[in-house]
């Protein structure tokens, strides 16, 4: 139903999604929580000038909805923001909606860098199957089990076997930094492990949609560490996770806000 509400693939202008100003769907007026790191207040008129004056700013900036994925009262848009030439921005927002508004709003943004190690951008599918894409037959909960193995086993457990257990080869990447593949993810965890003992995760909320499942989480690599947003949006296909994109932005110092990113 939540394609009626922002279609992938659409282009937006900055302050909509989709094709959510055609339908006149609004924040309700009390909007609850904004969580943006620094810069959003929760005042809705505030929202709307600090939205007037990026338009002011840049009357050219748009958004691309590459994936909406949707559970429950819980929204995730992932898009491509394009700020200037040669300057754009990857997007997660996740919105909480109750009783047909939106009350709370989250958000994770990451400067997109001019190359990738992985060949892949941030934003592409590229684990693309015959028929269907999106899977229209795929089971959401049998693949938020797969992706939550696979997660929780990892980054909690420190077992990066888990790869070998709910991954297939090659395992497409469109981290900037991670390299293709199942062996170079387990070597990037048993690393980072090495490199970083008191390494934490701790997830926030977990949104499964079809073939796609998302997590959003707070990094640290040590207890004093104000760490970083993310979110980790992995495919699932024939019960294996082929496919992963994140987005992840350092936790500030101050906010617009009384609210944490989380």
């Amino acid at each position: 139903m939540w394609e009626d509400i922002v279609e992938p693939g659409e282009q937006a202008p900055v302050g909509s999604a989709g094709r959510v100003p055609r339908r006149r769907a609004v924040a309700n007026a009390t909007y609850a929580c904004r969580h943006r790191g620094g810069l959003a207040p929760t005042d809705p008129e505030a929202w709307r000038h600090l939205v007037t004056g990026l338009r002011a700013a840049d009357p050219h900036l748009h958004t691309i909805v590459e994936r909406v994925i949707a559970e429950d009262d819980l929204v995730l848009l992932h898009t491509h923001a394009m700020l200037e030439p040669g300057s754009s921005q990857a997007v997660v927002d996740i919105f909480r909606v109750r009783d047909g508004k939106i009350v709370e709003h989250w958000d994770v943004m990451q400067q997109v860098p001019e190359s990738s190690v992985n060949g892949n951008d941030m934003f592409s599918t590229v684990s693309v199957r015959a028929g269907h894409s999106p899977d229209l037959d795929a089971s959401t909960a049998e693949n938020k089990q797969i992706a939550s193995a696979l997660f929780h086993e990892v980054t909690v457990g420190r077992d990066v076997t888990a790869y070998d257990r709910y991954a297939a080869a090659p395992l497409h990447q469109h981290n900037p930094q991670s390299p293709n593949g199942i062996a170079a993810a387990k070597e990037q965890f048993t690393s980072a492990f090495a490199a970083h003992p008191d390494l934490s995760v701790s997830v926030k909320r977990v949104i499964a949609d079809g073939e796609y499942v998302a997590f959003h989480h707070h990094f640290q690599i040590s207890a004093d560490d104000r760490g970083a947003a993310v979110v980790d949006i992995f495919r699932i296909q024939d019960h294996k996770v082929v496919e992963h994109w994140d987005v992840v932005q350092p936790v500030p110092a101050t906010s617009a806000n009384d609210n944490t990113m989380f």
